[in-house]
């Protein structure tokens, strides 16, 4: 019996939750998708996520979000970060923060399926070490899943390549999340690991990362300050789908997609 994993990259403000809305659960239908995994860090305007736009997002088959640096712009959600939930933060900040970074959920056929998010260090804010605490939550997710799934959010490149080849063979998949920008390097390495550097984003790929292009060179080109307002056109939803073997874990195969309003 073959799983199908959807992993989607970062949630840009509302054009992205808009598309999800309405392409998300039809697509879900279409594909025979068993689980859906997106990254909702930049859900509120670009930056964080608030109670409201987290229980929308979970109503359009998303079974899991993840999140990153951004978690704690709007810090009304730290409320919704529980244990066993189905919003996470990266699992290498301090335990005393709010939630967790790996949860268990029951897809839609029963399977368990083990979700762990962690946090890259390079070009980022000083946080404990990633590989360490994936190494942590993956034995505690092999009690209750065979099929583990992790979303490194980090910046660099090497830093993801090298979590890929950390991980080969202990998790089903494993992807990058936070530069917005996907990847072309999808591949299933030998240990049966599928990886990508980067999903990319969901929200208008007119536009730099999700922003509006002319305040951006305003800031980039003349030094001034402006708004990084969210962009709206040319809106899709961008990640991978990946099959695995639920006995046994090991990933068969990775597809780029990007999905656009009908």
């Amino acid at each position: 019996m073959a799983f199908r994993i959807l992993a989607l990259g970062d949630i840009v403000g509302s054009p992205g939750r808009t598309l999800l809305r309405d392409i998300l659960p039809g697509y879900v239908r279409d594909h025979d998708v068993d689980f859906v995994v997106a990254n909702g860090e930049n859900v509120a305007a670009g930056s964080g996520i608030n109670l409201q736009q987290m229980e929308k997002l979970l109503t359009y088959s998303i079974d899991v979000l993840t999140s990153g640096d951004h978690i704690w712009r709007r810090m009304e959600i730290a409320e919704a970060l529980k244990p066993g939930g189905r919003l996470l933060r990266p699992e290498n900040y301090p335990a005393d923060c709010p939630g967790r970074g790996l949860t268990v959920v029951s897809s839609r056929s029963g399977v368990p399926v083990a979700v762990i998010n962690v946090q890259g260090r390079i070009f980022m804010d000083p946080i404990d070490c990633p590989f360490h605490a994936v190494d942590r939550a993956i034995e505690e997710a092999k009690r209750s899943a065979v099929l583990i799934l992790v979303d490194f959010h980090a910046e660099a490149t090497s830093e993801k390549v090298a979590m890929a080849w950390h991980l080969d063979g202990r998790v089903s998949a494993v992807w990058g999340t936070h530069t917005h920008v996907q990847t072309a390097d999808e591949r299933i390495l030998p240990g049966g690991t599928a990886c990508i550097t980067d999903l990319g984003m969901t929200g208008s790929h007119r536009s730099v990362l999700g922003r509006k292009i002319e305040p951006v060179l305003q800031k980039m080109v003349r030094q001034l300050p402006a708004p990084f307002d969210v962009a709206e056109e040319d809106v899709r939803a961008s990640g991978v789908l990946i099959t695995v073997d639920p006995a046994t874990g090991r990933a068969a195969a990775i597809e780029r997609v990007q999905i656009r309003q009908r």
